[in-house]
């Protein structure tokens, strides 16, 4: 199966303060007159204005009250401006935002044909789970290390922190029937896992489609979170899916069975066995029987 890896990008725009407010002129005066009530506004020197020397505000310029208001106003120390507060940030939203990738952790080889280590660890660790929930089942890691190697080359090479979270999202091409040999399998799970509502493709290491994974969800790695892009949710899963029904895979048929509801091909079949045992037996799989 060709697969495809997305990684989606966030973007942010930032709300700017607005430019700065100029003041209203700052030698306009208000006053009463002897309790009238009426105003007398003056704006800079009225000679210059309109040449009316002669005019005077008249009973307000004799008044001591007005006069003590005017007196005080001209000794207060001019304020200074304080701009209005920015306001707060508020980032633009994706209609999906994924979280920032972790970081890639070198992971060395583990010698057995050069599965990544924390491939063989997640294929080892979900082998022993399932050996104690379901010991009749007979599940060796070596099964589902053929099963990662067909169906993702062990994730890509597993470029993945300790945890098993991988550096990219991993996805199948989209099952609407534009490729050759592939299903139609329009969406399930409105674009939740696999990033698109019209058709359903296959995510994770393990390649689930999104409706399988909501039955055999599971969380390998102990976070509190079954995520089909971890190779250790995934592995624990795709286990669960080959002991499910009562498979004993220890016998040769019934492990023909499991891989078959895995991927209904019997050139699938084929691989997946080759593989397996060539991790078993720690050869180079063109050299299997």
């Amino acid at each position: 199966m060709t697969l495809t890896s997305v990684l989606p990008t966030g973007v942010f725009a930032v709300a700017h303060p607005p430019d700065g407010v100029v003041d209203a002129p700052e030698d306009a005066v208000e006053a009463q007159a002897g309790g009238v009530g009426s105003a007398v506004e003056t704006f800079g020197s009225a000679d210059e204005m309109f040449g009316a020397a002669d005019e005077t505000v008249g009973a307000a310029a004799d008044d001591p009250a007005v006069s003590g208001v005017d007196e005080a106003a001209d000794t207060q120390p001019e304020r200074p401006r304080t701009p209005p507060p920015a306001p707060p940030f508020v980032p633009l939203k994706e209609a999906k935002q994924a979280p920032p990738p972790p970081a890639v952790v070198p992971v060395a080889a583990t010698g057995v044909l050069d599965i990544p280590a924390v491939a063989v660890s997640a294929y080892r660790s979900s082998a022993e789970v399932l050996g104690a929930e379901n010991p009749a089942c007979g599940l060796p890691w070596t099964l589902l290390a053929g099963i990662g190697r067909i169906e993702s080359g062990h994730a890509f090479g597993a470029p993945a922190d300790g945890a098993g979270n991988p550096v990219q999202p991993i996805y199948g091409p989209v099952l609407d029937g534009s490729l050759d040999g592939n299903e139609i399998i329009t969406d399930t799970d409105d674009g939740l896992l696999d990033g698109t509502t019209t058709h359903d493709r296959a995510v994770g290491p393990m390649q689930f489609i999104p409706e399988t994974w909501q039955y055999y969800a599971a969380d390998g790695n102990g976070d509190g979170v079954a995520d089909p892009q971890n190779i250790f949710d995934a592995a624990l899963a795709a286990g669960r899916y080959l002991c499910d029904g009562g498979s004993e895979l220890d016998h040769h048929e019934q492990r023909e069975r499991a891989i078959l509801r895995y991927n209904n091909s019997m050139a699938y079949v084929v691989s997946v066995m080759a593989w397996e045992q060539a991790y078993r037996e720690g050869i180079d799989p063109t050299q299997v029987s």
